[in-house]
């Protein structure tokens, strides 16, 4: 069984990838990629006192989900979503590790509220007014392929458009030497089951146990490898070059995801 879908949208946020135009120069080769740390934006559509909360995993989240709707032309406020990464907050993680290694042990409610999984999702909701479902998925390295086929079930079963947000953030040390992700990285993507006139590509994802493809150049390839919300790379380089194409996203260790790329301008 295949899952279609219709591309309206595309946010991309990640070490020297500053949006989706930058990024697609970079993956189609119109331009040199050149690895910087990634620029979080400031979450200003938050009220003040929730955007001082904010830690970078829900920057980087809200960052992308915002190109990826304000591209597609769409109310965010109707919109479900799929919210994906391999794991919460690093830094807030970090300092709640810190506060229980102390005699008093005491955690703020703040720095634990915003330490939960599904605190991204929560934030989109406050930022948006959107009162429509989230589904918030944690799959490891598999959670970039997890949310996809998530969010393409949904379009495909329900016949509704959906976003996809995924996303990850660097762990410092200790927890690093664990888990060493480098640094934040994001996709969003609005999908739709009919063709909008912001379309830019349908796709058909099924399940294969082909290989999965890598990036051709090294440091693009460093990054996919590294970060697991960059696992969806190869397929944002198929998107950028506007051509017919297939690529395989890794995903599980027997099953990757297919997904055949037709542009639709």
């Amino acid at each position: 069984m295949s899952l279609t879908a219709y591309v309206n949208g595309i946010g991309v946020l990640g070490p020297g990838l500053n949006g989706w135009p930058e990024a697609a120069a970079v993956l189609c080769g119109r331009r040199t990629y050149t690895s910087a740390p990634t620029v979080l934006p400031s979450p200003t559509m938050l009220p003040a006192a929730e955007r001082r909360r904010t830690g970078r995993v829900v920057k980087v989240a809200l960052g992308v989900a915002l190109e990826a709707t304000a591209a597609a032309a769409v109310d965010a406020t109707q919109l479900p979503s799929v919210f994906s990464s391999s794991g919460s907050d690093g830094h807030i993680c970090h300092e709640i590790c810190q506060a229980l290694a102390h005699p008093g042990r005491e955690v703020s409610p703040t720095r634990f509220s915003n330490s939960v999984h599904n605190a991204p999702a929560g934030y989109w909701g406050i930022a948006t007014g959107a009162m429509t479902e989230a589904n918030v998925l944690c799959a490891f390295d598999a959670s970039f392929a997890a949310g996809l086929l998530d969010a393409m079930t949904q379009v495909t079963v329900d016949r509704r458009a959906i976003m996809l947000v995924a996303y990850d953030t660097e762990y410092p040390p200790p927890l690093h030497a664990k888990r060493p992700i480098p640094d934040a990285f994001g996709i969003a993507l609005v999908l739709s089951p009919e063709l909008a006139p912001q379309s830019l590509a349908r796709l058909e994802v099924a399940l294969t146990d082909e290989p999965f493809d890598t990036m051709t150049e090294p440091q693009l390839e460093a990054l996919r490898a590294s970060i697991p919300a960059a696992r969806g790379l190869p397929l944002l380089e198929v998107l950028a070059h506007q051509e017919p194409g297939r690529t395989i996203i890794e995903y599980l260790d027997i099953t990757r995801a297919a997904v055949r790329v037709e542009p639709c301008r």
